[in-house]
């Protein structure tokens, strides 16, 4: 891209930013061509390379590729550079429908109307045996005419994840608005799951707060598995009648999809005006102050491989792509191969920090703390290639789950490789939840002798 002229591959006009992740940036940008107003995402490779964001961006291009529907936001196309990926996506210029509930909820016929276009979208992914199972108001996203877009589809499961039970078995989604069956950590149906994530997002929209919440994690996880929550008085009849029977603990008598069209509050005629949506700003508002009502669950057991103790199983970022016939291979550049090692722990960062200042004491490496927080570790004897030194740093994956990067940054890579492998590694076994390298040398194996295909990208449909 010239950023001096926003040019982007002779192509879009990038405009304003309109919102920034960990990993990418969205900004809004006008074709060249047709003038046609989209959004284009733009990933940083470097990072998404890092903690092994890989797999889930290809997951997230083919599950739209496979989805066409009015209420899902459509990727009209995907491009690469040699440091970025860009989606060119449908501009929603109504924005998250998230921001419009923080300022009020709504009544039950405006919330009807965004539940009719919630449970299409939703019912058409299913039909082509995709599974969100991220499902929350800040995924949904709002066009010009208030219509609803259902968005990110980084976490979706597709119908050939399931095991031979029929079941899929990755704990994914924001944990307020996730199944207890999900989080139970056993196998579950996505379709049922996503159902109870719909629910979620139904009570919120009138209510204007979560069903389930609490500053503790563990007692909102105790709530959601007895379905504990009250309605308000204001509430209809219908209405709460619909949600006891969305919000069944028990996923086998939980209500399904032509169900749930067939109830008496949903058949209710829809008398709002797009254009006139009104809130109720005078009673509660979401609550959306602690962390565990924001941040996502990672997924805790890759279906690619099972009953694997080596595997980290609360990994989102490592998802398997099973969409065997796109191969994103070529996007990315293989930078970080034996010069640095990545692992997962469940142990908290200050007992990652004990653990490595006592292992370079043991080993007489000097040790200090940089500025931005990353721990430097350097040999006292100059080797083949000068002093061997490597950084350690720590990203939070997720609360009580963290990824430990150990990246060499002078010296000779053999020594390095030898002291990971006779001193480190020997060292932190305790504390590991799974390495990086590890994962990544079985996943080699179990798929030699697979075709490749020789395009890039998915083809357009």
């Amino acid at each position: 891209m010239d950023e001096r002229r926003t040019i982007l591959m002779d192509r879009y006009e990038i405009g304003r930013q309109l919102g920034q992740g960990n990993f990418a940036k969205v900004y809004f940008a006008r074709n060249l061509t047709d003038g046609q107003s989209v959004a284009i995402k733009m990933i940083d490779k470097d990072k998404i390379t890092r903690v092994g964001l890989i797999v889930q961006i290809k997951r997230e291009i083919s599950i739209m590729r496979l989805v066409k529907h009015p209420n899902v936001l459509q990727l009209f196309e995907v491009m690469a550079s040699k440091s970025k990926i860009y989606f060119v996506l449908e501009y929603a210029k109504g924005g998250e429908l998230f921001n419009k509930i923080s300022k009020g909820k709504f009544s039950e016929d405006v919330a009807r109307r965004y539940f009719h276009q919630l449970i299409s979208a939703v019912d058409y992914c299913h039909s082509r045996g995709v599974y969100h199972r991220d499902l929350k108001p800040e995924n949904l996203l709002l066009d010009e005419n208030e219509n609803l877009k259902v968005s990110d589809f980084g976490l979706s499961a597709l119908a050939e994840s399931k095991r031979h039970d029929g079941l899929l078995h990755t704990t994914c989604g924001t944990p307020a608005y996730v199944a207890p069956e999900v989080l139970s950590r056993r196998g579950y149906d996505g379709t049922k799951a996503d159902i109870w994530s719909c629910g979620v997002i139904l009570f919120v929209l009138v209510a204007g707060y979560l069903p389930f919440h609490d500053p503790n994690l563990i007692e909102m996880y105790r709530k959601i598995s007895k379905a504990e929550y009250r309605c308000p008085r204001s509430f209809s009849g219908e209405l709460k009648d619909l949600l006891f029977r969305m919000l069944d603990p028990d996923p086998s008598t939980r209500i399904s999809i032509s169900r749930i069209k067939r109830s008496t509050w949903y058949r209710k005629p829809i008398e709002v005006n797009s254009a006139k949506i009104k809130h109720d700003t005078t009673r509660d508002k979401v609550c959306n102050g602690e962390a565990t009502t924001s941040n996502s669950i990672e997924c805790s057991n890759s279906e690619e491989t099972r009953g694997s103790s080596s595997l980290p199983n609360l990994n989102a970022f490592d998802i398997i792509s099973l969409s065997t016939g796109f191969d994103l291979s070529n996007l990315f550049e293989e930078k970080y191969g034996r010069r640095e090692e990545r692992f997962t722990t469940r142990q908290p960062a200050g007992t990652v920090f004990a653990k490595l200042n006592e292992l370079a004491e043991r080993l007489k490496l000097k040790i200090k703390k940089k500025e931005n927080g990353v721990l430097k570790l350097a040999s006292p004897k100059e080797g083949i290639k000068g002093f061997l030194e490597l950084d350690a740093e720590i990203f939070e994956l997720a609360p009580s789950f963290l990824l430990v990067e150990l990246k060499k940054t002078n010296g000779d890579t053999i020594e390095y490789q030898r002291l990971v492998k006779e001193e480190i590694r020997p060292a932190l076994k305790d504390m590991v939840w799974a390495w990086q390298s590890d994962r990544h040398q079985q996943r080699n194996e179990s798929v030699q002798g697979e075709q490749q295909l020789s395009s890039p990208l998915p083809p357009q449909q």
